[in-house]
């Protein structure tokens, strides 16, 4: 599998980048096959603090999500970073730790702190020079091109589209790698963004989000290059996690909940158990013939 995201947004097929909040999720979306995986800020921020996205969550806590994601990962991650958690220097420190990390691409957005998950109402954004310094100084910080940098504008949301775009050709020309335009509320503005934004194009395809669900083939045809998929499983497993609970509780037994389980031999190849056993009963057989040659 490749494991620079580079390659695969310079094919002309559509990345689709499935959304994970840890390492679990992570080798859950390689098994199912995913190409590249994305740390969503606002699922793990929920999961660590159990609220909502609104700039609680610390740049060391998604750099500590992230270190553990790559840890279990073969495909490009892709990590959320909010607004770099501070000035030009703030962002600088963030983009250093996000490479340590093993972190492929960094999101970064214009937003003001505290920032607001993208599909809230009531976001303000910073003026568009301050935070195109915030790129250029990104750009600067990072290692290697290969690490990418991901420019995401929510001005759509307060002062619309055109000064959206006007904001992602300011950024492409403070060198990020990839522009994200923000919750376009419609296919009309998906339409005008595809034909007026600068390239590579980033959609955000949050479930039951602002953004309609635009296949990834349509997607394609409207100029994006990426899309990412931050929340669908994190809402599906809230749906089964709400629902087992007040089963459980309600009922006071497992019968009518268990249909709904993966198996215990199923757990154990999602967790890959078999690798732990085979590097077992490797140290296992070394140990005896230490034990052999001692004697």
């Amino acid at each position: 599998m490749e494991k620079t995201l580079k390659p695969l947004i310079d094919r002309d097929e559509l990345v689709m980048a499935i959304g994970a909040w840890d390492a679990l999720t992570a080798r859950m979306a390689q098994q199912a096959g995913a190409e590249a995986v994305y740390l969503s800020g606002s699922c793990v921020s929920s999961s660590v603090h159990g609220g909502p996205d609104v700039g609680l969550t610390t740049m060391t806590e998604m750099a500590r999500r992230a270190r553990q994601m790559r840890a279990v990962l073969d495909v490009p991650l892709i990590a959320d970073a909010d607004t770099g958690y501070g000035n030009e220097l703030n962002v600088r420190r963030t983009v250093q730790t996000y490479e340590q990390a093993g972190v492929n691409a960094i999101q970064l957005e214009d937003q003001t702190f505290p920032k607001r998950c993208g599909h809230f109402e009531g976001k303000s954004v910073v003026e568009a020079p301050e935070f195109a310094t915030k790129i250029s100084a990104a750009v600067d910080a990072r290692r290697s091109t290969e690490f990418l940098i991901i420019a995401r504008t929510d001005a759509i949301a307060v002062n619309g589209l055109d000064d959206a775009l006007d904001r992602a050709w300011l950024y492409d020309e403070a060198g990020a790698d990839i522009l994200f335009i923000e919750a376009p509320g419609d296919l009309d503005a998906l339409e005008r963004i595809g034909r007026d934004g600068p390239r590579p194009l980033l959609v955000n395809l949050p479930a039951k989000g602002k953004t309609p669900p635009v296949p990834a083939t349509e997607l394609e045809q409207l100029g994006f290059d990426i899309a990412i998929y931050p929340s669908d499983a994190f809402k599906a497993a809230l749906s089964t996690i709400q629902s087992t609970y007040e089963t459980l509780i309600t009922e006071r037994s497992q019968s009518n909940i268990l249909d709904g389980m993966v198996s215990w031999e199923e757990r154990d190849v999602i967790t890959d158990l078999e690798s732990i056993d085979q590097l077992e009963s490797r140290y296992a057989r070394e140990r005896e013939a230490f034990e052999e040659a001692w004697r």
